[in-house]
C-alpha cells in the first residue's frame, strides 16, 4: 500500500464536479422558518456563553423517510437526530475504498532538511498545484509535482526571531504563499521566484500564534486566526510601488474564542455561481458555528449552536459543492465531537439567500479531522488516529484505515489559551485539494485518493475473495455501490463495462479451482475431483438460477457428445433431459443419451419419452445398454412399418426414417457393433446373430392376426427396400466362411425369400431381378455352399423376357444386365438367351452375348436398332477401329458395316459422321456422297466435313484435303437449302475454283455472291454491275411501292408494313455497294472512278422523280439522306466541282429552284470549310510552336554567364594578372573559368572545322575521367556544358581587339555542344512532323481534297449548328532549361 505514485501527477488539475449525480439531496430536506430579521454581528457577539439549552433550528424531514434518497434506504437502520444509537451497516461489500500512497520524495527531504539544514521538524501542510511544508525553524519547503524541491523560503535565522511556522496558504492561481508564525508574523511570497513580498507584523495582537491563515477566491484578501481567538481580514493593496496591508477584526476573541475559519473556494469552472461573490466565511467557536458574508459588505448569514458536547473535542469545518435537482450548491459541514451537521447555502430566483440544515449524520467515536474527498463521500479522523470513509446520503460507513504509523503532527502548542482544545488539534497536518487528502506526519506524507471501482475489485481479488469481488461487482452492476469511481453515469454502458469484469472474476475463480487439483496421482483421480468439484459443489448453487442451470446444461452437451465427460450424477442427468425436453431440443436429448451410463435412469420412462418423439437411435440405445436387450427395438419398428407396407399405403417419411434405421440396426447386429456407436461386448456377438436369425425367420409373429402371411419380418423388408435388404444380407453372408449354424441359416433365408418371392405377384421385376442378382453373386463364390434350383433361374427369364408385357421394358432390360454382369449367364442356354433378347428387344443383353463372342460388326446392328443408344453408336466405331486390342478382321467387319450404313448415320447426326469419315474414311469420300442419294443429307454431311469448327471433333488434328469439285458441290447445295450462309463460306474456304463458282452463283441468281467472286477475280467493274443491277431492283420496287400508297384501306396496311423493310433493304444494298466502291476507287484513275461512282449517283437519283405527292414524303426524305451518303463518300474521291456539275444536269435537282438543291450543296460547302479551318489552325499551331521553341533555345544560349571565382580554375592564378598581355578567358554555364592556355595545356577541347569545342575541365574531371581519355566532347553529355561557350578577353585588351572578338562571336555558327543541344531539343519531338501530316493529308492520293470519314448532313450534323463544336488544341510542350 505504501508504494509511491511516481508515474503519475500527485494533484490533478482540477476537481471535476459530476453533474449528473443529481440524487444526492432532495430539497424538501432544506425548509426550514425563514427569519424575518437576521441577527446582527454585535448581537452575536454578546450572546451568553453558557446556555443551557441549545438552538436548535425547525427540521420537519429528519425523520421522514419519504424524503430520504434512493441510497439511504439501503441501510437497514438509520439513526434519527435525536438518537445517540450508532448507524447500523448492512451486509454489504464495499472493499479498500482508499488508496494510500506515500510521497517517498517529499518525506526523504523533510527528514534530510531537518538533518542538514536543521529546519526543524514538520509542523504545517498545504497543497495546491505545489506542496509546501512548513517546519518548526520557520522554513517553508516548497515541492512540484514530481516530488523535486522548487524553494527553501525563510531563514533559520528568522525562525529564531518569529518560532515556528503555524500556518500556510496557498491563493488560487498558486502564485503566492502566506505563512503564519507561532511569534504572529505573517509573511508573503512569490512562489514564482521565492522572493519575499510582505512582512505583517500589525494585523493582530502581538504575541498571540497565528491558528490559521487562508486566502479567499478574492485576489487580494486572506483572513487570520489567532491563538486568541479573533479573526482577522487582510487585504493586500500596493499603492505607488508599495505592497501594503490592512487589517480589519471580524471577530473578537473577548467574545468566544474562534479556533477554526474556513473560506467557501470555489474551482475555475464554478467562478460564476451566484453564491461565490460573497466571499462567505464559516467560524467555529467552541460554542457555535457563525456563517458571514464578506463581499460587498460585512454580513452574518447565519449562527448555530452545538448544544452539549464534550469541552475537549476539537471544531471541525469543510466546504463542497453538491450537485441536487439539477443545481450545485455549496454544503457547509461542521462537527464537534461525534455529530456532523450539513448546511445548505442556495440562491433562489427571486435572490434571496437561504440556509437550510440537512440531516445530520452521527457516529461513535470523537472526531479531529473533516474532509470531503467527493460530494458524496466524506473523509474523517478520530481521535485514535483511524481514518473512516463514510457515505453521506446513505450515512454508510465503507471503510476504516488505521494511520497510526503516519504519527501525525500536532499543533497543540499553539493554542495557549485552548489548552483543552488544543490537545488534539490537527488543523495544519491535513489538506484535501482536487480529490485529495493530505496527511502530515512527523517524519513522512501520506497522500489518500478514492480508488477506481476496478482496482476496488482488483484489490479484493489479489486477497483471494472472489465471493466479494462478485459482490462488490454486482453492485456497481446494479448502480447500488458507494463511492464510485471511473464507471459511466449511462447505465447501459455501465452494465457493459462492469459486465466483462464479472466474467474475468469467474474465471480468475475458476484458475483458482484448477490449481487445487491433486498433484499426484492418476489421471482418473484428478478427473474424479474435477467433476466432484463440478457436479457436487458448483452445480447445486447453479441450480437456484433458471438462466445459470440452463446455461450449464447446455454447455455440457459438446462435452458428453465428444466422450470428456464420462458419467454425470443421477440428478444432472434427470434434470439434462427433463431441459432439453422442456425446451424442445430433442435431439440433443437423442444425441446425450446414446454417450451416456443410463444404469441411473428409469429405463421405461426413457424408452416411452425415446418414442413419443420418435429419438429411435436412443431408443435402440436404451434397450440395448440398459437391458442387453437386441430384439425388442425391432419388434417396436415392425409394429409401426408392417401394417402400412402390407396394404399397399404410400410410406409417410417418418416411415420411411424407421425402415432405414431398421435395416441399419439389423445389419450392425449381425456384424457385431453396436448401434448406432460402438461393438457389442464380444461375448453377446453369437448370441445377438443367433437371436437376430431366428427373429427375421419367424413363421408368424408374436400377436399375429389369422389372415397374416408367413414370414412377415422378411416380408417386410422385401417390401420395404428389396436391394437394401439384399446387401445386408450379401455383408452378412461374407463373415459366414466356417461357421455351420451360420450356413444352415443362410440356406434357411435364401429358401425363404424364393418361397416369398418367386410365386408372389406383389413383388416388380427389379425386385425379382435384385434376388436373383444377388443369388447369382451368391453362387459364383469359390466357396459357395447354397443350393438353387436351376429351373428358377430359366422361370426367372422367361418372367423377364415375357413378350405380352411391354411395361417396365427399361427397367427389366436392366435387372437382366445386371444378372449377366454378376455370372448369372452360365445359369442360362446362351443361344435360347440371345433369342429371347432379340425377340424382347433387349439390344443391351444382345451386345453383352456379342461382346462375348467378338461379333463386333452385329453389335453396330443393335446400336441402330435401340432408339436410346444411337448416338453412342459413333465413339463405339472410332474406339473399335482405333483402339488395340482388336483383331484386322473385327476392324475391317465394323469397318465395312459403318459403310453400309452411312446413310442411317448421317440421319443419326451429321456433324459426327462427317468426324467419322474424315479419321476412318477419307479415301471413300466421294462413294459415300454418291451413296446417301439425298441432296439435303449430303448437303448436312458436306457442311460439316468441309467446315471443320461444326464438327464434334473426336481428333481434332484430323485435316482432310479435298478436291475442289466437292466445295463447288457444297456451293451449289449452300444455294439451294441455306443461301445466306454461301457469302460466309466462300469468304472462309479458299478451295473452289471461280469460275465455276461464278457460274453456281449466278444459275442461282446470289447477286452478293457472284458480286464478291467478280471482285476477288479483278473484275470490280462486273462486280460493280451485278450489284447496282441489284439495288436498282429494290430501288424500282421502292418506288412502285411509294407511288401506290393511295390504294384501298385494306392494301394499304400490308404496304406500310413493307415499306420499312424495303428501305432497309434498299440501304443494305446501298452499304454494299459503296463498300465496294471505296475498296477500288484507291487503285483507279480519275476517269475511272467517275464510272464506278456517278452511275451509282444516277441509280439513286432517278427514282426520286417518281416520287411525287404527299403520300410518298417519307420515302423521298430517306432516299436523300441515302443520297447524302453517297455524296459524302464520293468526294473522298471525286472533285467536288465534278460532283456538282452532275448534280445540276440532273433533272431532279437540274430543273428545281435553287432552293431544293441547296441543302446538298450546303452539306458539301460545311464539310470544305471544317477542312479549310482545321488545316489554318494546324498551321497557325505548328509556326507558334516552332517560334517559341527557336525563341526559348536562342535565350538559353545567349544568356549571361557569371563566373563563381575571379581566377582561373587551373592555374588558380587572377585573370588579371597579366596587365600587359591579351589573354582569352572562357567561362562554362557551370560558372568555372579557365585561361584559354590552360585548357589547351590540359587537352579538354576538340578541334572542330572552325574552331575549338571545349569542355569543363573540373566538371569533367570530377565525373571519374578525363576529358582528352575520351574519343569525342560532342559525345559526352556532361551536366556542366555550356549551351555555347562564351570566350572573353581581358579587360585591358585594345578597342581593336574587343571589335574582332564581336566580329567573330557575330560569324560563328553552332558549334558541337550547340548542335547537341539542338539534337535533344529535336527528340522532344519524336515522330513524323506536323508540317509532314499536314503535307500528306492535303497532297494525297494525286492533290485531291481528303473528305471525312463520317458525313455531314445539312441542318444535322454541321458543325455551324452544333452547340458544343470545338476544336482541341493542345498547348505546346515545354522545354527545360
Amino acid at each position: 500500500m505504501a508504494e509511491s505514485p511516481d508515474s503519475r501527477s500527485l494533484v490533478s488539475a482540477s476537481s471535476q464536479l459530476n453533474l449528473m449525480e443529481i440524487e444526492a439531496i432532495d430539497d424538501k430536506e432544506f425548509d426550514i422558518p425563514q427569519v424575518d430579521t437576521p441577527p446582527t454581528l454585535e448581537s452575536i457577539l454578546n450572546e451568553p456563553e453558557d446556555e443551557d439549552e441549545p438552538f436548535i433550528l425547525e427540521d420537519t424531514c429528519i425523520l421522514n423517510t419519504e424524503n430520504i434518497d434512493a441510497h439511504s434506504c439501503e441501510t437497514s437502520s438509520l439513526a434519527s437526530s435525536d438518537s445517540g444509537d450508532p448507524v447500523e451497516t448492512n451486509a454489504t461489500v464495499h472493499g479498500s475504498v482508499l488508496r494510500r500512497n506515500v510521497l517517498k520524495g517529499i518525506s526523504a527531504q523533510m527528514v534530510s532538511a531537518a538533518d542538514k539544514v536543521d529546519a526543524g521538524l514538520p509542523t504545517a501542510i498545504t497543497v495546491s498545484n505545489v506542496i509546501a511544508v512548513g517546519t518548526s525553524h520557520g522554513l517553508a519547503l516548497v515541492f512540484d509535482q514530481n516530488q523535486a524541491l522548487r524553494l527553501c523560503l525563510g531563514t533559520t535565522a528568522t525562525g529564531a526571531e518569529y518560532g515556528a511556522v503555524s500556518a500556510l496558504s496557498i491563493n488560487h492561481d498558486c502564485t503566492r504563499l502566506l505563512c503564519g508564525f507561532a511569534k504572529g508574523q505573517i509573511t508573503m511570497w512569490d512562489l514564482a521566484n521565492g522572493k519575499l513580498l510582505r512582512t505583517i507584523t500589525d494585523a493582530h495582537p502581538p504575541g498571540t500564534a497565528i491558528l490559521h491563515v487562508k486566502f479567499t477566491d478574492h485576489p487580494a484578501l486572506a483572513v487570520c486566526n489567532d491563538s486568541g481567538g479573533s479573526v482577522f481580514e487582510l487585504s493586500f493593496r500596493r499603492v505607488m510601488g508599495m505592497r501594503t496591508c490592512e487589517s480589519r477584526c471580524l471577530f473578537s476573541g473577548s467574545k468566544g474564542e474562534v479556533c477554526c475559519v474556513e473560506p467557501l473556494h470555489a474551482g475555475p469552472e464554478l467562478k460564476d455561481h451566484p453564491i461565490t461573490h460573497y466571499s462567505l466565511l464559516a467560524m467555529a467557536s467552541l460554542t457555535k458555528i457563525l456563517l458571514i458574508g464578506l463581499k460587498p459588505s460585512l454580513k452574518v448569514w447565519m449562527t448555530f449552536p452545538y448544544g452539549k458536547t464534550d469541552p475537549a473535542s476539537v471544531p471541525l469545518l469543510a466546504w463542497q459543492f453538491v450537485a441536487a435537482q439539477k443545481t450545485i450548491n455549496p454544503v457547509l459541514a461542521f462537527c464537534r465531537g461525534n455529530t456532523i451537521h450539513f448546511l445548505l447555502v442556495k440562491k433562489d430566483e427571486s435572490g434571496t439567500i437561504h440556509v437550510i440544515k440537512q440531516r445530520q449524520l452521527q457516529l461513535n467515536c470523537d472526531f479531529i479531522s473533516l474532509s470531503w474527498i467527493n460530494p458524496r463521500t466524506l473523509v474523517l479522523m478520530d481521535s485514535t488516529e483511524k481514518l473512516r470513509v463514510v457515505d453521506r446520503p446513505s450515512q454508510e460507513e465503507l471503510e476504516t484505515v488505521d494511520m497510526a504509523e503516519l504519527q501525525l503532527v500536532y499543533n497543540s502548542s499553539h493554542f495557549k489559551l485552548l489548552a483543552l482544545v488544543g490537545e488534539k488539534t490537527c488543523y495544519q497536518s491535513v489538506c484535501s485539494y482536487a480529490g485529495q487528502i493530505m496527511y502530515l506526519g512527523t517524519k513522512s506524507v501520506h497522500i489518500m485518493t478514492l480508488r477506481n471501482w476496478h482496482e476496488r475489485v482488483d484489490h479484493l481479488l489479489k486477497q483471494e475473495k472472489f465471493m466479494e469481488a462478485l459482490s462488490l461487482a454486482w453492485s456497481f452492476h446494479e448502480g447500488t455501490a458507494k463511492a464510485v469511481l471511473g464507471l459511466f453515469a449511462e447505465p447501459a454502458k455501465r452494465k457493459g463495462v462492469v459486465a466483462e469484469k464479472m466474467v474475468e472474476i469467474l474465471l480468475q475463480y475458476v484458475d483458482r479451482s484448477l490449481k487445487k487439483c491433486p498433484e499426484q496421482g492418476k489421471i482418473q483421480v484428478m478427473e474424479q475431483h474435477f467433476q466432484d468439484l463440478l457436479f457436487n459443489q458448483i452445480y447445486p448453487r447453479l441450480v437456484e438460477n433458471s438462466v445459470a442451470r440452463g446455461v450449464f446444461l447446455e454447455s455440457l452437451e459438446p462435452y458428453i457428445l465428444s466422450e470428456r465427460i464420462g458419467c454425470l450424477t443421477a440428478p444432472v442427468m434427470r434434470d439434462l433431459l427433463s431441459y432439453f425436453q422442456e425446451n424442445g431440443m430433442m435431439d440433443s436429448v437423442e444425441g446425450c443419451l446414446v454417450h451416456m451410463d443410463i444404469t441411473n435412469l428409469d429405463i421405461q420412462q426413457v424408452v416411452q419419452m425415446c418414442w413419443d418423439n420418435q429419438l429411435y437411435d436412443a431408443m435402440i440405445y436404451v434397450f440395448n445398454s440398459g437391458m442387453n436387450d437386441y430384439i425388442s427395438p425391432m419388434e417396436k419398428l415392425f409394429q409401426a412399418i408392417g401394417p402400412p407396407l402390407r396394404e399397399g399405403k404410400p410410406l409417410t417419411d417418418e416411415h420411411v426414417v424407421m425402415g432405414n434405421k431398421l435395416l441399419v440396426y439389423i445389419s450392425c447386429c449381425l456384424a457385431g457393433r453396436a448401434y448406432p456407436l460402438g461393438d457389442i461386448p464380444e461375448d453377446l456377438v453369437p448370441q445377438v446373430k443367433n437371436q437376430v436369425f431366428e427373429f427375421l425367420i419367424r413363421l408368424h409373429s408374436v400377436e399375429a392376426a389369422q389372415e397374416e402371411e408367413v414370414y412377415p419380418y422378411i416380408r417386410t423388408l422385401l417390401h420395404f427396400d428389396t436391394r437394401e435388404f439384399l446387401n445386408v444380407l450379401a455383408l452378412t453372408f461374407e463373415d459366414f466362411k466356417n461357421d455351420k449354424q451360420a450356413l444352415e441359416y443362410q440356406q434357411r433365408i435364401v429358401d425363404i425369400l424364393l418361397k416369398v418371392m418367386v410365386d408372389n405377384s406383389d413383388f416388380t421385376p427389379s425386385q425379382v431381378g435384385c434376388l436373383f442378382t444377388f443369388l447369382a453373386r451368391q453362387l459364383a463364390k469359390p466357396d459357395n455352399t447354397l443350393f438353387v434350383n436351376r429351373k428358377l433361374f430359366d422361370q426367372v427369364l422367361e418372367f423377364l423376357c415375357s413378350p405380352d408385357d411391354d411395361s417396365r421394358h427399361t427397367e427389366r432390360q436392366q435387372v437382366l444386365l445386371e444378372l449377366l454382369q454378376v455370372g448369372g449367364v452360365v445359369q442360362f442356354d446362351e443361344g435360347h438367351l440371345l433369342d429371347l433378347a432379340e425377340k424382347a428387344e433387349f439390344y443391351q443383353i444382345c451386345e453383352f452375348m456379342y461382346d462375348r463372342k467378338h461379333l463386333y460388326d452385329k453389335i453396330v446392328d443393335c446400336y441402330l436398332k435401340d432408339p436410346l443408344r444411337k448416338e453412342e453408336l459413333f465413339n463405339y466405331i472410332h474406339n473399335i477401329l482405333s483402339m488395340p486390342g482388336y483383331s484386322s478382321e473385327e476392324k475391317q467387319l465394323v469397318w465395312v458395316k459403318a459403310l453400309q450404313h452411312i446413310k442411317d448415320l448421317v440421319s443419326i447426326n451429321s456433324a459426327k459422321t462427317a468426324e467419322l469419315v474424315a479419321v476412318h474414311f477419307a479415301d471413300k469420300v466421294q462413294s459415300v456422297i454418291t451413296s446417301l442419294q439425298d441432296d439435303y443429307l449430303a448437303f448436312q454431311f458436306l457442311k460439316c466435313l468441309l467446315n471443320p469448327s461444326s464438327r464434334e471433333s473426336l481428333n481434332p488434328q484430323t485435316v482432310l484435303k479435298l478436291g475442289p469439285d466437292l466445295h463447288e458441290l457444297l456451293v451449289d447445295l449452300l444455294c439451294q437449302f441455306s443461301p445466306q450462309q454461301v457469302t460466309a463460306f466462300l469468304k472462309t474456304s479458299q478451295d473452289y475454283r471461280l469460275e465455276d463458282a461464278v457460274q453456281i452463283t449466278e444459275k442461282h441468281k446470289l447477286h452478293e455472291a457472284t458480286a464478291y467472286l467478280l471482285e476477288k477475280k479483278g473484275d470490280v467493274q462486273g462486280a460493280f454491275e451485278v450489284l447496282l443491277q441489284t439495288l436498282k431492283g429494290k430501288l424500282h420496287k421502292l418506288a412502285l411501292e411509294g407511288s401506290e400508297a393511295d390504294k384501298p384501306d385494306g392494301e394499304e396496311e400490308e404496304t406500310g408494313d413493307e415499306v420499312p423493310s424495303l428501305l432497309q433493304r434498299v440501304e443494305e444494298a446501298l452499304h454494299d455497294i459503296i463498300a465496294l466502291c471505296q475498296r477500288s476507287s484507291h487503285g483507279l484513275n480519275q476517269q475511272q472512278r467517275e464510272a464506278l461512282w456517278f452511275p451509282l449517283l444516277e441509280a439513286m437519283m432517278s427514282p426520286q422523280k417518281l416520287l411525287k405527292g404527299a403520300d410518298t414524303k417519307h420515302t423521298s426524305e430517306a432516299l436523300k439522306e441515302l443520297t447524302m451518303k453517297v455524296l459524302n463518300s464520293m468526294s473522298s474521291f471525286i472533285a467536288p466541282p465534278a460532283i456538282i456539275q452532275r448534280i445540276l444536269k440532273d433533272p431532279v435537282y437540274g430543273k428545281g429552284k435553287l432552293a431544293e438543291i441547296q441543302g446538298l450543296i450546303l452539306g458539301m460547302l460545311e464539310t470544305f470549310n471544317y477542312e479549310q479551318t482545321l488545316l489554318e489552325t494546324t498551321t497557325n499551331l505548328l509556326n507558334s510552336d516552332l517560334h517559341w521553341s527557336l525563341s526559348h533555345l536562342r535565350k538559353a544560349v545567349s544568356r549571361g554567364l557569371h563566373p563563381r571565382q575571379d581566377h582561373c580554375n587551373i592555374c588558380l592564378q587572377q585573370y588579371k594578372r597579366r596587365q600587359e598581355s591579351e589573354e582569352e578567358i572562357i567561362i562554362f554555364s557551370c560558372g568555372h573559368l579557365y585561361h584559354c592556355q590552360c585548357l589547351q595545356r590540359k587537352e579538354v577541347g576538340v578541334l572542330s572545322e572552325r574552331q575549338y569545342s571545349w569542355s569543363c575541365y573540373k566538371c569533367t574531371s570530377n565525373q571519374g575521367s578525363r576529358p582528352a581519355d575520351r574519343p569525342s566532347t560532342e559525345s559526352s553529355r556532361s551536366h556542366s556544358a555550356s549551351l555555347a561557350q562564351t570566350k572573353v578577353m581581358s579587360a585591358h585588351r585594345g578597342i581593336v581587339a574587343e571589335a574582332h572578338g564581336r566580329k567573330m562571336l557575330t560569324e560563328a555558327t553552332l558549334d558541337a555542344q550547340q548542335t547537341q543541344a539542338w539534337d535533344h531539343f529535336r527528340t522532344l519531338y519524336r515522330g513524323p512532323s506536323r508540317l509532314a501530316v499536314l503535307t500528306e493529308l492535303t497532297h494525297s492520293h494525286g492533290n485531291e481534297r481528303a473528305g471525312l470519314s463520317n458525313p455531314v448532313h445539312p441542318g444535322t450534323g454541321s458543325i455551324y449548328h452544333s452547340e458544343n463544336f470545338q476544336l482541341k488544341l493542345s498547348p505546346p510542350p515545354l522545354v527545360e532549361e
